[in-house]
C-alpha cells in the first residue's frame, strides 16, 4: 500500500456529558456519553478505513479528549502509538458562563450578548473569580501553570495565541521531521488550528462549528499549511454532527 498524502488529522472528542445538557463546559472535566464513546470508535474506524497511520498523538489534559484518543486508537490496533498531552490543547476558557445551561445563559444575558461572546473571535465571556470553584488551578494537572497562564476567561483569538506557540515548539517539528500527527482536541482549540492551517479569516472562523469526532484530514504544503483538507466518512453524518452543534446555542 503507497503511503497516504494526508500527514495531519485533527479529531474533535465525541459527545460529552456537558455537551448532551447543553451546558458551557471549557476546562472542566468532564465524561464522554455512551453515544460519545461509540463516535470515538467510529473516528477511529474511519481513519483505519482511510488506510491512514501515524506516528505520533497530540491530546489535551481533559478526559473527554484523551478517552476519545484511545478509543480511535483502540479502533486502529494503534494503541502503542506515543501519545503528548498538553494544556495548550485544552478547550477555550468560558471564564463565569462555565457550568451554566446556554438557553438559561440566553434568557439572563439576552440573546445578542451570549451570541457575542461564543461566536465573536475576540470578545471573551464575563473572566471566572479567583474564588470561584470554575478557577481550578489548585488541579494537579494544571501545578507547572502560572497565575498569568491560568486563564480566567477567554476569546477564540485568545485560544489562538496560547495554542500556536505549542504548534510551533511540539507539533510542526515533528511535522518537519516527516511523521504523521493525529490531534484529538476540542472545538475551540481545533477552530484555532483550522484558522492558521487555511488562512481563515476572523469573522469566517468565528461561524465555523467542529462536529463531534469526525477526522479532518491534511494535505500539508511546503510551508505545513493546508494544500487540501478534508472530513472524512459519511458526509450525511457529518451534516448531521454540524447541525447538532449549531442546535447548542438555540
Amino acid at each position: 500500500m503507497s503511503k497516504s498524502p494526508w500527514q495531519l488529522v485533527l479529531v474533535r472528542h465525541g459527545e460529552s456529558e456537558w455537551n448532551k445538557k447543553n451546558l458551557f463546559t471549557g476546562w472542566r472535566d468532564v465524561r464522554l456519553t455512551e453515544q460519545g464513546e461509540r463516535e470515538a470508535r467510529e473516528a477511529g474506524r474511519t481513519l483505519r478505513a482511510e488506510g491512514l497511520a501515524f506516528d505520533v498523538a497530540y491530546t489535551s489534559l481533559l478526559s473527554r479528549a484523551i478517552k476519545t484518543l484511545w478509543l480511535a486508537l483502540d479502533e486502529m490496533d494503534a494503541m502503542w502509538l506515543p501519545v503528548i498531552k498538553h494544556w495548550r490543547l485544552n478547550e477555550r476558557h468560558y471564564g463565569a458562563l462555565q457550568g451554566m445551561n446556554k438557553r438559561e445563559a440566553t434568557e439572563k444575558f439576552g440573546e445578542a450578548q451570549v451570541k457575542v461572546w461564543r461566536r465573536s473571535y475576540a470578545t471573551p465571556p464575563p473572566p471566572v473569580a479567583r474564588d470561584s470553584p470554575e478557577y481550578n488551578k489548585g488541579d494537579p494537572r494544571y501545578a507547572d501553570l502560572s497565575d498569568e497562564e491560568f486563564p480566567l476567561s477567554e476569546s477564540l483569538k485568545d485560544v489562538l495565541a496560547r495554542v500556536m506557540p505549542y504548534w510551533e515548539s511540539a507539533i510542526l517539528p515533528d511535522l518537519e521531521a516527516g511523521k504523521r500527527v493525529l490531534i484529538a482536541a476540542h472545538g475551540n482549540s481545533l477552530r484555532a488550528l483550522i484558522k492558521h492551517l487555511e488562512n481563515v479569516g476572523d469573522e469566517a472562523i468565528a461561524g465555523m462549528d467542529v462536529p463531534t469526532a469526525i477526522p479532518r484530514a491534511y494535505r500539508l504544503d511546503a510551508s505545513f499549511k493546508a494544500a487540501e483538507a478534508r472530513y472524512l466518512g459519511d458526509p450525511a453524518e457529518l451534516e448531521r454532527r454540524i447541525g447538532a452543534v449549531k442546535a447548542q446555542a438555540g
